[in-house]
């Protein structure tokens, strides 16, 4: 009988030195969601346990520092961690025990220097804020403060962009190797987000739409993200754009599970991966349905009929999948000119992420030429159907370009008191070919919808030319 062969497979270790959140929004359990979700293992050195929920902190019981330097003892000893983060420390003690482990193991670190909670609690002991500057900023390689955090550090008053390089400064030359400041807490009605990053002498700005929600957790998982990716082995340049993106997608997923703050999802990098994984084989198998089924070509658009999806938290267009080339008649039928892809079509995108900041369930969309006979039958299998009137549209929006399908779907969801309808039409006008497009929550059951349709409307067209009622 042969041995159990166990396969392993290196994976990259990863450290955070932080509190831990009793709601399950922040400290070690966002950390550790995140390390997971990118593919890290993450391990834990606790500073301190909080008492807390979506509303704020409501006590809070710091470890003993030789029970901190205990828990990091314990692991690097037998564990190959390279990368930690630190976000809670609380005390100087903590910082002090930390600052060694450190120098002593050589440990690259990504620092998030948590003074207080969003709720507005202290996270850190008054008179050991200092501590923060003497022991940890000199041993990062890169800062993670915000607007807040940076000012106290830098001792620069932060009101725009040219204040954020000032105290960027000032944290480097007080012995980061780096830093990447968080404008979240800046200019609150601004609709976008500026972080800037300052590395070797050079900035960069990250340009992010603002969400509005109350975040939780965003500090925490931004940093176990860039320490995630350095783990890794990228470079910091590249962690720090990759963090940028994993953060914006965790905004994305953010869950409403108490009264108070919206803790962000870092598992929704995750969900969007295989949502995409999902609607590259569905938007495959429904081009098949439609090439199998020559009952579809009388309502064959002149543009071409497309079939799209969408993954749960779609960043944008270029998330959304549909088939390279669309559909295309042919003499052998309607066949799909390419397999499907990301960012393949821009109109049905639009429809999509138009239609699922109404509901989010709705990830999927097909187009096909108007026909009066076709409306009627998606009314008869029990489909919801709205329209706009194209003429309706606004001059301002007509000029740019992009903007009058968005609209569209706008007015047509308005009219059915914000319900997506199945069915979005539109009676076309010069230039603009009259189209329905059907929606669902995924590409085959558009494709259900639609050759139930058809079949009703042969059924309707064959009684109109035998002059009965349709």
């Amino acid at each position: 009988m042969g041995p159990n062969v166990m396969l392993s497979r290196k994976i990259p270790c990863v450290m955070t030195i932080a509190g831990s959140d009793s709601g399950g929004g922040a400290g070690i359990q966002a950390d550790l969601k995140t390390f997971s979700a990118l593919g890290v293992f993450g391990t834990c050195v606790i500073t301190a346990v909080t008492a807390q929920n979506t509303r704020g902190v409501e006590s809070i019981f710091p470890l003993p520092p030789s029970m901190v330097r205990s828990q990091i003892k314990a692991v690097v000893k037998d564990i190959p961690v390279r990368v930690a983060k630190t976000g809670m420390l609380y005390s100087r003690g903590i910082m002090e025990e930390v600052a060694k482990a450190i120098d002593e193991y050589r440990i690259t670190l990504v620092a998030d220097p948590v003074i207080r909670a969003g709720s507005g609690s202290p996270l850190i002991i008054e008179e050991d804020k200092s501590a923060i500057i003497k022991l940890i900023v000199p041993r990062s390689m890169i800062l993670t403060p915000n607007v807040f955090e940076a000012e106290l550090i830098s001792g620069v008053k932060i009101r725009s962009l040219d204040d954020m390089k000032n105290a960027a400064k000032r944290i480097v030359n007080l012995g980061a190797e780096s830093v990447i400041i968080k404008g979240g807490h800046m200019k609150e009605k601004n609709l976008e987000v500026c972080d800037l990053f300052y590395h070797e002498g050079s900035f960069k700005v990250f340009k992010k739409k603002r969400f509005m929600i109350n975040p939780h957790g965003g500090g925490c998982t931004f940093s176990a993200a860039i320490a995630s990716f350095l783990a890794r082995g990228e470079s910091l340049e590249s962690a720090v754009e990759e963090a940028e993106k994993f953060i914006e997608t965790s905004f994305r997923g953010a869950l409403k599970v108490g009264s108070g703050r919206t803790p962000v999802n870092p598992m929704t990098f995750l969900y969007n991966k295989a949502g995409i994984a999902e609607a590259m084989e569905q938007v495959d198998e429904a081009a098949k349905v439609i090439e199998r089924n020559s009952s579809i070509s009388p309502f064959y658009a002149e543009v071409g009929i497309q079939i799209a999806m969408a993954p749960p938290y779609p960043r944008g267009p270029e998330e959304i999948v549909a088939i390279d080339g669309r559909i295309i008649k042919t003499r052998d039928g309607l066949k799909a000119a390419g397999p499907p892809r990301l960012g393949a079509s821009k109109h049905m995108a639009s429809v999509i992420l138009t239609a699922m900041k109404y509901d989010p369930r709705v990830r999927a969309a097909m187009n096909l030429h108007y026909s009066p006979v076709l409306l009627k039958a998606f009314k008869r299998i029990g489909c919801k159907v709205s329209g706009f009137d194209r003429k309706l549209e606004p001059a301002e929006i007509k000029r740019v370009e992009g903007k009058s399908l968005p609209w569209g779907v706008e007015e047509a969801i308005h009219k059915m008191h914000e319900e997506v309808p199945d069915v979005i039409y539109d009676e076309g006008e010069v230039g603009k070919e009259p189209m329905i497009r059907v929606l669902g929550r995924n590409a085959l059951e558009v494709v259900d919808k639609v050759l139930r349709a058809v079949d009703v409307a042969r059924e309707i067209a064959h009684r109109m030319k035998r002059g009965g009622d349709a």
